[in-house]
């Protein structure tokens, strides 16, 4: 399964990438693929390093909201499984 995550850019560097950032980890993706333009600010969706899409905030956050709560499902169905 191939997932996309949305992120926050954060800065833009003047070889066609930028730093975004998603749950407090930053790092520098392409924008190669993107046909408009970002801007600090922007929200973008990020898969394998490239920034595939813009995203309008309210849609990220809810996107990143519906993450998280997978991740505390996870957590929680691996504690049930150490503990057995």
């Amino acid at each position: 399964m191939c997932l996309s995550i949305p992120s926050k850019v954060v800065e833009l560097k003047e070889d066609n990438t930028a730093v975004v950032e998603t749950f407090g980890a930053r790092r520098v993706v392409s924008l190669d693929l993107l046909q408009e333009g970002v801007s600090v600010g922007d929200w973008v969706l990020v898969h394998v390093g490239f920034a595939i899409q813009k995203l309008d905030e309210e849609y990220a956050l809810e996107s990143l909201k519906l993450f998280e709560q997978l991740l505390e499902e996870e957590d929680e169905a691996l504690g049930e499984l150490q503990g057995s």
